[in-house]
């Protein structure tokens, strides 16, 4: 009798994909905000946009990944954090234009789908969708074998938002004399893993599961640090603050980043130590030879977001933020800029 190949032999388990999805629906079901129409394991989510709410409502959208900071979870064996870094990335970056979260939906692709796994992984998710106040809307798992190794696989996620085209920050009323205000970030956050992985573990040949002194915890789990939400914070302080300009620090740092909010002719001077830099950034400086200004170009340096705001609003815009349980401090001013002159420069006063 001739030999029948199926799905299953290729490597993808379609029952196991089923299963997968009964379990996470009552995970996904709890991030549901009440606009949401339908149920899971439809073909595309349901979001019913009370347009009413808004004078002129504008759609903020934004997509991202983990990075490599994936190879750490995976070398740790450790996979509930990764989701939360996936959201954040994308409502951090909706946030700053003072949008609000509406939805979210994720894909994960692997080789061959582990459940405790997947589940962990979506178990992150869910938990930064809610610190969000978005919905998991929907998404998407492909098991991929022969595209990825055992053990392996990466996330995308996409977030859609909300904002009053009134009210939308995106720089331009930015002016000389503003106040930086930044927000301490947790750690890495989910950028700059490419050097950092070379540095530990190719040049410094570290154990990722080894105890460091330096670091007061194990290397992979102070790596695996999620990413700050900031997002009900900053919702927060829109409702009833002039707040001119946000950046996200992610890839890019301060240099890269900061400048995209500046309109002409502006330029932030940042106060070199007025915050804390967390231990793991010296770490990693020290063990790779790493040019400072390149640290500030690859890393958040302990700042995962920076509010532009009037210098006459900062005193309670700071406490306000105090009470939000933000570590909050003035780390620059917005400064009028000379041709030819960078967009960003370091000064102790």
């Amino acid at each position: 009798m001739e030999k029948r190949t199926s799905y299953k032999d290729s490597g993808v388990d379609i029952d196991k994909g089923n299963l997968f999805v009964e379990r996470i629906k009552p995970l996904i079901r709890n991030t549901f905000r009440k606009e949401v129409r339908g149920d899971i394991g439809k073909f595309a989510g349901l979001f019913h946009l009370d347009a009413a709410k808004y004078k002129s409502p504008l759609l903020v959208s934004s997509t991202d990944g983990v990075g490599t900071k994936l190879k750490v979870a995976q070398m740790m064996d450790k996979h509930d954090t990764v989701g939360i870094d996936l959201v954040a990335m994308s409502v951090n970056d909706i946030v700053v234009n003072g949008a609000e979260p509406l939805f979210f939906l994720d894909y994960i692709a692997c080789g061959a789908l582990s459940l405790d796994t997947s589940v962990s992984i979506v178990e992150g998710i869910t938990k930064g969708c809610t610190d969000a106040g978005c919905a998991l809307l929907g998404g998407e798992t492909a098991e991929m074998p022969g595209f990825y190794g055992p053990g392996e696989y990466d996330l995308a996620g996409f977030c859609v938002g909300i904002v009053d085209s009134e009210k939308l920050i995106d720089g331009s009323a930015v002016s000389v004399g503003d106040t930086l205000i930044g927000l301490a970030s947790n750690g890495l956050h989910s950028n700059g893993f490419s050097l950092v992985r070379k540095v530990l573990f190719d040049i410094a040949k570290l154990d990722v599961k080894a105890f460091r002194d330096e670091l007061n915890d194990v290397l992979g789990m102070e790596l695996l640090r999620p990413t700050r939400i900031y997002v009900k914070s900053v919702l927060n302080l829109c409702r009833n603050f002039n707040i001119k300009g946000i950046v996200h620090i992610t890839g890019g740092g301060f240099i890269d980043n900061i400048p995209r909010v500046l309109p002409d002719p502006c330029r932030a001077k940042i106060k070199a130590g007025s915050w804390d830099i967390p231990p793991v950034f010296d770490f990693i400086q020290h063990l790779g030879g790493i040019d400072t200004m390149e640290m500030y170009r690859v890393f958040n340096m302990g700042i995962g977001m920076v509010l532009i705001v009037p210098d006459k609003e900062k005193k309670d815009i700071l406490e306000r933020l105090g009470a939000l349980g933000e570590q909050a401090t003035i780390i620059g001013v917005v400064e009028k800029k000379e041709e030819g002159h960078p967009s960003v420069v370091f000064g102790q006063d």
